[in-house]
C-alpha cells in the first residue's frame, strides 16, 4: 500500500491552514455568551510576543489577522469587524472562514479583511480598527508587518502554539476587557464536557492520539497537548508514546516524533488510537493498512478511530465538534 506525507505540512504552527481534508464535521451552533461589554481599567498595557502595547480604551472595532485566533475572539463575543481569511479548502467555507466558526462569523457580520492569508495593510486600515490582534507564529503570522500594523491601531501578536486554547481564550479576554465572557465561556464548556463524558462507554484503555504521516512516521501528542487534555477530560486514560523511540532532537513541545520503523514500538502500550485527519483519503484506513503496524494492539483489535480534521488546532468551536465526534462514536 502506498504511503504518503501531505505536502502542505510545513511546521507545527502552520497546520491549521490545511488543504484536502475529508469528513469536515458540521458547524457548532451553540453560541451563548455573557455579551460583549468590556470591563476593567483602561488604559491597559499588554506584554505579548512582539513587544508591549498600550490600549487606551476598551476596543470596539477589532480586526484579526489570524484565522487561528478568530474563533477564540468570536467565542468571547469580541467586537470583531473583520478577519484575514485562509485559502479556500474543505476546511473552510467559500470565503476562507474555517467551518467550525464560519456560521458564527456570518451571523455577526464579520467581513473578510483579505483573502488567502495575503496580508493587505491598506484593506485593514479601511476597517478603522481600534485594535488589531494577530499571530506571531504559523502560516498566518504577521510579525514582519508589526510596525506597519501598529501605525494603524494598537497591535497585539500572540504565540498560540505555546498555550492551550483555554489559556488563549483567557488571554484574549484580558486583552479585550472581556474577562467575564472568557470565564463564563470556559465554565460553560467545562460543564458541557462533564455532561458529555457521562454519555460515554470508553474503548479499551489507555488511548493515544497522533497524526499519521505515512512513510514519514507519526506525530504522537504528549499528555500536555490540547488533544490529550480533551481526551482526558472525557475520561480517557492517556498514554504518551514511548519516548525512547522518539526521533532524537525532533520532539516538539506537544508531540513525540516517531519514525515509521519505530511507530509500532513507540505505540506498543496504546490500546486505542485516535488519528487527527490531516490529508485527503481515509487516514484511519491508511494507518491500519500500514504493514509495519499490523501487530500493534489497537490496529490488531480494530480500535483505531478518527479524531477529525478540526482537532489539530483547537478552539472553543473545534473542541466542541471534537467532543461531539467522540460522543457519536462511543455513546452508551
Amino acid at each position: 500500500m502506498a504511503r504518503r506525507l501531505p505536502t502542505f505540512i510545513a511546521a507545527m504552527g502552520a497546520i491549521l491552514l490545511l488543504a484536502g481534508c475529508s469528513g469536515t464535521p458540521a458547524t457548532t451552533t451553540d453560541d451563548t455568551t455573557a455579551g460583549n461589554t468590556a470591563s476593567g481599567d483602561w488604559p491597559r498595557t499588554i506584554e505579548h510576543a512582539a513587544g508591549s502595547t498600550t490600549i487606551d480604551e476598551a476596543p470596539l472595532r477589532i480586526v484579526s489577522t489570524s484565522p487561528s485566533l478568530t474563533g477564540s475572539l468570536l467565542a468571547i463575543d469580541a467586537p470583531l469587524v473583520a478577519t484575514g481569511a485562509a485559502t479556500v479548502t474543505p476546511l473552510t467555507d467559500d470565503k476562507g472562514f474555517f467551518t467550525q466558526w464560519a456560521d458564527v462569523a456570518d451571523e455577526r457580520g464579520v467581513e473578510v479583511a483579505y483573502a488567502n492569508l495575503t496580508l493587505d495593510i491598506d484593506a485593514i486600515d479601511q476597517f478603522e480598527p481600534d485594535l488589531i490582534i494577530g499571530s506571531a507564529n504559523g502560516g498566518d503570522a504577521t510579525s514582519d508587518a508589526y510596525d506597519q500594523l501598529s501605525e494603524i491601531a494598537p497591535t497585539v501578536l500572540l504565540d498560540y502554539s505555546s498555550v492551550t486554547w483555554q489559556d488563549l481564550t483567557t488571554e484574549l479576554g484580558e486583552i479585550t476587557g472581556l474577562e467575564t465572557n472568557a470565564t463564563e465561556r470556559l465554565a460553560e464548556y467545562d460543564s458541557w464536557v462533564a455532561g458529555e463524558a457521562a454519555k460515554l462507554s470508553l474503548p479499551e484503555q489507555p488511548a493515544t492520539a497522533l497524526v499519521y504521516m505515512g512513510a514519514e512516521g507519526a506525530w504522537s501528542f504528549l499528555p500536555e497537548s490540547p488533544q490529550a487534555q480533551l481526551l482526558s477530560s472525557l475520561g480517557f486514560t492517556y498514554e504518551r508514546a514511548n519516548d525512547a523511540f522518539a526521533a532524537e532532537g525532533q520532539a516538539g513541545r506537544d508531540v513525540d516524533v516517531l519514525s515509521s520503523e519505530n511507530m509500532a514500538a513507540g505505540l506498543e502500550q496504546a490500546q486505542s488510537i485516535f488519528i487527527v485527519a490531516m490529508g485527503g483519503g481515509d487516514p484511519v484506513a491508511d494507518f491500519t493498512g500500514d504493514p509495519l503496524l499490523a501487530n500493534q494492539a489497537a490496529v490488531a483489535n480494530d480500535r483505531v478511530y478518527s479524531l477529525g480534521s478540526q482537532s489539530f488546532r483547537l478552539d472553543y468551536y473545534s473542541a466542541k465538534q471534537t467532543v461531539a465526534l467522540i460522543v457519536d462514536a462511543f455513546a452508551k
